[in-house]
């Protein structure tokens, strides 16, 4: 029972980090049209082995903000425009933004389909060994 824990905790934090990943691809979503927005940049790290070396499982890294270039948008009746009618719009691409969010629910339904392959198996293997 041990390995199916492992594996529901492995899944299960799967989740959580997708879950998490979506909600910054939200975030930079939200704030496309944000003056001075840098788009939020996320990563993984593996958890801390456990001691019998078992599966262990993802978190989320540092946020970190994209360091590319602000767009430089040309409005002269902005209060926010410089004297030659310009301000910094955002960093953020909609086209990226869209392709990680489906990639992060993508992943997280694979999660979601190794938790509950998981739980079934648990359960047909309680049910054999009740016989």
């Amino acid at each position: 029972m041990g390995d199916f824990t492992s594996t529901l905790s492995v899944s299960a934090s799967g989740l959580k980090a997708q879950s998490m990943r979506l909600r910054h691809v939200s975030e930079n979503i939200a704030n496309v049209d944000t003056p001075g927005y840098h788009r939020k940049v996320v990563s993984f790290e593996e958890l801390a082995a456990q001691k019998d070396g078992g599966a262990t499982g993802v978190q989320l890294g540092p946020v970190e903000l994209d360091q590319k270039e602000l767009a430089r948008i040309y409005d002269p009746g902005s209060p926010l425009a410089d004297e030659n009618g310009y301000y910094d719009g955002s960093n953020v691409d909609l086209v990226v933004e869209v392709a990680d969010a489906r990639q992060a629910q993508r992943s997280y339904e694979a999660n979601l389909r190794m938790f509950d392959q998981t739980r079934q198996m648990s359960s047909a293997l309680m049910e054999l060994l009740r016989r």
